[in-house]
């Protein structure tokens, strides 16, 4: 299932991309459980499908089964244009987003840093996140602008304690990501500040949609792109990360729990700017596509 996020009238609400366009979620919901007899079908609805990510991917517990079947169902309301939606992230506002630095081993050899024995985590704060297709400003003073594309853990129920083996079962999808970074504060000052390089309003742009993990399948073997302005600049597959998606849930479960709609953005492949010869960052514009196989594609422009 792929699962978005969108406003309408300025309220935020869940829909559902089909091959026919949108669903809304909670009507389609209302109208499923209506023919099952439901005797308050629009109030069990709202229950169900709140306006907010996180609160409804505590509520479903990694079960979307009754979800699936209401977008499917004949009697789900006629799917929307998605050209005539405002998109936002699939998951607006998470209650954390950690990153993982040099998780590719072409990347970490890019920049002649040595493969780590344990994920290099840092954090980016939720208020960076915004849709595809928004501008994204380069601050004032800023010239070392950089791109990362990388393909996002969502998790579905709390994680503590989790071991590697069971680690998958508690995400609920995966989406796009671009971890933009001011270089600048990651590698030119003392101590280095990762977590502000990354965390500038903008620099997380997420999207378009959050396919659920029971479609999305095995995350260890995707392709994922970089491209600015139409010229490719990244291409990586996720067999090439240094600790895979469980590994990296079960670490960061061991000291801190995970709770539903946190996003992890699992490192990005080789071709970043910074390490090209001679560097290349991005300017007023620009515009910067990401792309996952099985996901789809966002795009920003650079104002």
């Amino acid at each position: 299932m792929r699962l978005m996020s969108y406003a309408d009238a300025g309220d935020a609400r869940i829909g559902v991309e089909t091959g026919d366009g949108v669903v809304d979620l909670r009507a389609a919901v209302a109208a499923h459980l209506a023919d099952r007899g439901s005797a308050d079908p629009a109030g069990e609805a709202a229950w169900r499908v709140p306006s907010d990510m996180v609160l409804f991917l505590t509520r479903a517990a990694n079960d979307f089964e009754l979800f699936r079947d209401a977008a499917a169902a004949t009697t789900a309301p006629t799917a929307m244009d998605p050209a005539g939606i405002e998109r936002l992230a699939p998951v607006p506002r998470p209650g954390k987003v950690i990153g993982v630095g040099r998780n590719y081993g072409a990347h970490a050899a890019e920049g002649a840093l040595g493969r780590q024995e344990e994920p290099r985590l840092f954090t980016k704060f939720s208020s960076s996140v915004v849709a595809s297709g928004v501008p994204v400003a380069c601050p004032a003073g800023i010239v070392k602008f950089d791109w990362e594309v990388e393909i996002a853990i969502v998790v579905g129920k709390p994680m503590k304690h989790v071991p590697p083996a069971d680690a998958l079962s508690y995400v609920a999808g995966y989406t796009v990501l671009n971890d933009l970074s001011a270089r600048e504060f990651q590698f030119d000052v003392s101590p280095p500040q990762t977590t502000f390089a990354k965390s500038h309003d903008g620099f997380t742009p997420m999207g378009p949609v959050m396919v659920t993990a029971d479609a999305f399948g095995d995350p260890g073997h995707v392709d994922l792109t970089c491209h600015v302005n139409g010229v490719e600049m990244q291409r990586g597959n996720t067999h090439d990360m240094i600790f895979d998606c469980a590994y990296i849930l079960s670490y960061i479960s061991r000291y801190a729990t995970l709770e539903p709609g946190d996003v992890i953005a699992t490192g990005t492949p080789s071709g970043v700017g910074h390490f090209r010869d001679p560097p290349v960052y991005l300017k007023a514009g620009d515009r910067v596509t990401c792309w996952v196989d099985g996901i789809g594609a966002i795009e920003n422009p650079i104002i």
